[in-house]
């Protein structure tokens, strides 16, 4: 009997208890694959019978008392009482009924009460708290409830409250991965060793035997659990090899063999399992510790490991540097079934809602007809069709998850065809996966994972698991890289090098890496390894990076982070037909930047019709963030972002305004840049600095020429002490080498690491900054101060540094010195802006990285942008913007451009200068000055006191404020702009709304915009300044003349 047949009989059941009892339990024990009392005790009496006779109340009985005598319906020894009732009685009575039986029945560890439609299980074990299980006939097909009707009679223990499964899983995994690294140690092999195509076959051939091995281990205790061998049998083994463990290796192998092609091993008749993991039956001799540790470990049980952790947590405790360091990480459950479910779920279910809606007639009826039939079977058909591929699948729990949806949906359809009269098999099986993953291990696990987990659905459905071969061969599994198909080829030879007899080596073999090609499929689910784009090299090895660049780089951006690249071959393959659908991961870094380029590919082929834009994640034990992404042709019409329907969702995961659709404005180049990148330990304290400063050299040239204040992102959010910085320009090593202290320190500190740099220019300038921004000091030149912003933070904030501070490359540095322009940058509508086009790094309170092409070059301001610096504060001005803030209500403009210019600026200075008293209080601080030598044209220049000018070197007079006293330096030393905007005092709020209000009437827009309306009226302004800008260029180039070209002779053409 099947479960859906067992559900047909029993919801229609409307008979007294006692005609049906006996009838009702026994048609459960088919269910379970049990003996029913009258097969398994043909005695009737001594441990599992019906109507067992009782002493009601024995604990209570007194000598001389009268006994009262009872019979319980159904009794298991060590396992359960039971009671029914008829349909819709009291179920309490029922066990309080039983409660007076139990100590006649040895004190059963459960107690059960039935209605034909209801069943309640209560625990009784000694010294515990009572956990209650209830459920409902037309939900007995559940696995969690077939699991606790099969544990009642086989293993009631399991059902008393102990640690969970996922507790079990990460325990068992830990002791398994012990032995794994021990053996791992002893035999694996390392690819990166292999010099060429044998030595990389035999590498990889030596791995997957190690890690089949272990699996094969995992699935015996796991099988020897579950029934699928006899029952200790693995543990036997091991138990006996500890004492000799000559034995193991051939008892094992032996086992291994017999289970391969099925067969007898010593007394026990073996099913044929097979399905790849048992063609190859090698063992590998164990010390033993390692056995002591596998016999250990089975002890436990094995039955109900979760398949959708097990691999990850094993491989997790096998190799944890490895995992941390490609990002990949345990992912769970809940996690994983947010993405896999809309993405390869949800068609199906709208279908087979269709479906069912159409056959509600013949359901009603309880009879289908042919039609029905052919109906069921086709959607039953295109069930055990779709096919799932995970190009990073790990340990597979993505591809378990996948195929559990897909047997649970298939069950509804053989549940509900058995009401219609028909009886169909399963079909959905672990041969529609598809893997691919580099790593042998867990390529390895995850095949015995999605097997596991075939087996457990099977089992705790109510399906035998009678099929043989027992387990399936995965030939959709694949232990490649995901990315680059490796090949080998003979070193190429010149005539000249042959001659010179410089091929000593003919036939060694070098790499070529040509683009991976993925196996077809339905639906592309995973979650790909997390890798910044500059962590590329580090990890990967400029080999691997630079081949990557080769067969990606006119579809991946080489900034882009590593996921990148399997969203773009996802969206390769759907927009050839290959794959209908595609979910992936991401870290949320993918929503700007160059990974936002990957998501404007997507759909500029197709679109994004899931997507998650932020959730928590912990990845190597520590708090990220992630995006989930699911994306098609096109063909998908509703879209769900972040749990809500919506009209689109853009390539930055938002809707409605897409701004990513902005472009860069010509007349905002060249204003932004990114700060110095040092590369190195150039900067010193100013205690060390201010040493130097007076040092002299002997080719009579000051230090202050490569000694300048360096300032990082700390020097805006909160007070960095004080910081210098050694920057010798483009000077070669022998100008450089003239200036002694500051060159020895760049020797001893810079130049020990990097010699040792991949990129062979920095290792050879090893004195200069990596990256020395050369484009921003040109632009900076001119400029006595210079504005700033961090790339990250909390509070988008912009603050003035003087020259000639230099700005590290965490900095974004503007090349504007005008209040007006600081006003524009440090209003909402900006902040608004830049957040739309930002990308968050973090969770949301924690602010969002800030890039002048996405958040600046694409920022309409108020009008055309000057080159010049804009106007100044004055009475007037400052008269204009408190009354655009005081008349709010207005939606015109107030003035001309220069009044507005004005007014911003006015506004603008006011929210600097309070800002500056509340960091800086005159009361608590002095001006001081450092003087020292300085040549003149130099980048102390302006600093210096031309009284005091002899030929090229002068004395340069360098304020800056100080503490008072101590005390004045404690309170200082709280007083950032950080603590200052998480307070966000009334005059502060004050002053920004002034500047708003000012800001938005320079638009002509009225003051109380929702976010959403300025980004819309800010992409409208965008577009139709760059399609005008386009417009000038092309005017511009078709009213030029066309030089005149010399006629050729005929002996010059080709």
């Amino acid at each position: 009997m099947t479960v859906a047949e067992f559900k047909k009989k029993w919801l229609r059941y409307k008979g007294k208890e006692t005609a049906g009892y006996q009838e009702h339990f026994n048609d459960l024990c088919r269910i379970l694959g049990q003996k029913s009392p009258v097969e398994a005790d043909p005695s009737g009496e001594d441990w599992f019978c019906f109507q067992k006779g009782v002493t009601k109340d024995l604990e209570n009985l007194r000598p001389g008392d009268e006994a009262t005598k009872g019979f319980a319906d159904v009794w298991r020894k060590d396992c359960f009482g039971w009671e029914y009732k008829g349909k819709h009685k009291n179920l309490v009575e029922a066990h309080k009924q039983l409660l007076r039986y139990r100590e006649s029945l040895f004190n059963p560890p459960l107690l059960v009460t039935c209605d034909f439609d209801r069943f309640i299980i209560k625990t009784n074990f000694n010294g515990t708290v009572m956990v209650v299980h209830e459920f409902t006939t037309d939900h007995i097909d559940e696995p969690a409830n077939l699991r606790l009707l099969r544990n009642l009679f086989e293993h009631p223990e399991r059902l008393k409250p102990v640690e969970t499964t996922a507790e079990v899983t990460e325990k068992l995994a830990g002791e398994i991965a012990k032995v794994a690294r021990s053996l791992q140690g002893r035999e694996a092999v390392e690819l990166s060793d292999a010099r060429n195509r044998r030595e990389v076959n035999v590498a990889q051939k030596k791995n997957l035997r190690i890690a089949r091995f272990l699996n094969r281990i995992v699935f015996c205790l796991f099988a020897e659990d579950t029934g699928l061998l006899p029952e200790s049998l693995l543990h036997g083994i091991l138990k006996k090899s500890y004492d000799e463990p000559d034995y193991f290796a051939p008892a094992l192998e032996s086992l291994f063999r017999t289970m391969a092609q099925g067969g007898l091993y010593g007394p026990h008749e073996i099913r044929h399992f097979n399905g790849h993991l048992f063609e190859d039956t090698t063992v590998f001799e164990l010390k033993p510790e390692e056995i002591k540790q596998l016999a250990d470990a089975a002890e436990s049980s094995w039955s109900s490991i979760q398949p959708s952790i097990m691999g990850t947590l094993f491989e997790r405790a096998l190799e944890p540097d490895q995992r941390a360091q490609l990002g990949a990480h345990y992912t769970g459950e809940a996690d994983i079934l947010t993405l896999v479910e809309p993405v390869l779920m949800i068609p199906l279910r709208r279908e087979w809602k269709e479906l069912k809606l159409s056959l509600a007639p013949a359901f009603a009826k309880a009879r289908g007809t042919k039609g029905d039939r052919d109906t069921l079977t086709a959607f039953q058909k295109k069930l055990a069709g779709t096919t799932v591929l995970d190009p990073a699948c790990g340990s597979g729990n993505f591809l378990y998850l996948s195929l559990r949806l897909l047997l649970d949906l298939e069950k509804e359809l053989v549940t509900f065809a058995t009401q219609l009269g028909f009886s169909f098999p399963l079909r959905v099986d672990v041969t529609q996966l598809r893997a691919l993953e580099i790593n042998p291990y867990a390529f390895e696990l995850a095949q015995v994972s999605v097997q596991i987990g075939a087996l457990q659905w099977w089992r705790d459905n109510g399906f035998d698991n009678d099929r043989t071969p027992v387990l399936r061969t995965l030939d959709g599994f694949e232990n490649k890289d995901a990315l680059l198909r490796e090949t080998f080829r003979k070193q190429p030879r010149n005539l000249k090098a042959a001659r010179a007899e410089e091929h000593a080596r003919q036939d060694e073999l070098f790499r070529v890496f040509h683009e991976r090609a993925w196996p077809e499929a339905d639906i592309i689910v995973g979650n790909p390894p997390f890798l910044g784009g500059k962590l590329l090299r580090r990890e990967l090895g400029d080999e691997y990076v630079k081949a990557l660049f080769e067969n990606y780089g006119q579809h991946v951006r080489p900034e882009a982070d590593l996921c990148c690249y399997w969203f773009e071959k996802a969206r390769d393959l759907i927009a050839q037909g290959k794959c209908r659908r595609a979910g992936l991961l991401a870290t949320q870094g993918i929503r700007g930047g160059a990974n936002r380029e990957t998501l404007k590919r997507i759909k500029g082929s197709g679109d994004i019709f899931f997507a998650v834009s932020d959730r928590e994640w912990v990845l190597a034990g520590a708090n990220v963030h992630v995006s989930m992404i699911g994306f098609d042709d096109g063909t998908e019409k509703e879209r769900m972002l972040d749990e809500r329907n919506v009209e689109a969702i853009n390539a930055n995961l938002s809707t409605n305004a897409d701004t990513t659709q902005a472009r860069r404005l010509a007349d905002l180049a060249d204003i932004a840049f990114m700060g110095d990148t040092k590369g190195g330990a150039f900067d010193v304290d100013e205690a060390t600095a201010v040493n130097w400063l007076q040092q002299p050299n002997p080719h009579g040239s000051p230090n202050s020429d490569v000694l300048i204040p360096w300032v990082n992102g700390l020097a805006v959010t909160r007070r960095m002490p004080p910081t210098w910085i050694i920057d010798f320009g483009l000077r070669n090593e022998a100008a450089a080498s003239g200036y002694q202290a500051p060159f020895k320190h760049v020797r001893e500190h810079v130049w020990p690491d990097r010699k040792k740099n991949n990129r062979e220019v920095y290792a050879k300038f090893w004195w200069r900054h990596v990256e020395a921004r050369p484009a921003m000091l040109a632009a900076l030149e001119s400029l006595p101060r210079f504005l700033n912003t961090t790339t990250v933070s909390k509070h988008r904030l912009f603050v003035w540094f003087t020259k000639p501070t230099l700005a590290d490359h965490q900095l974004i540095a503007f090349a504007r010195d005008d209040d007006f322009f600081f006003g524009i940058l440090h209003s909402h509508v900006h902040g608004v802006w830049a957040g739309a086009n930002g990308t968050q790094v973090r969770e949301r309170e924690s602010g969002f990285r800030y890039t002048p092409t996405t958040c600046f070059e694409t920022f309409p301001f108020p009008f055309h942008l000057p080159r010049a610096s804009a106007a100044k504060s004055s009475p007037q001005s400052e008269a204009m913007a408190a009354h655009m803030y005081y008349a709010k209500e207005e939606q015109t403009s107030y003035g001309n451009k220069a009044d507005h210019r004005a007014a911003i600026a006015a506004a603008a200075k006011e929210l600097n200068d309070l800002r500056d008293r509340w960091l800086n209080p005159p009361e608590w601080t002095h001006t001081e000055y450092l003087e020292f030598p300085a040549s003149v044209g130099g980048p102390w220049d302006r600093f210096i006191d031309q009284s005091k000018v002899r030929g090229d070197v002068g004395t340069a007079r360098y304020p800056r404020l100080a503490p008072n006293d101590a005390a004045a330096a404690k309170e200082l030393k709280s007083r950032t702009l950080t603590a200052l905007y998480n307070e966000r005092p009334a005059w502060l709020d004050f002053a920004h709304q002034k500047l708003d209000a000012a800001v938005a009437a320079a638009y002509h827009w009225p003051v109380g915009l929702t976010d959403e309306q300025i980004l819309e009226r800010l992409l409208k302004l965008n577009l139709e300044r760059a399609a005008a800008e386009t417009q000038a260029v092309q005017e511009t180039a078709a009213t030029k003349k066309l030089k005149p070209q010399r006629a050729k002779h005929a002996d010059e053409l080709i």
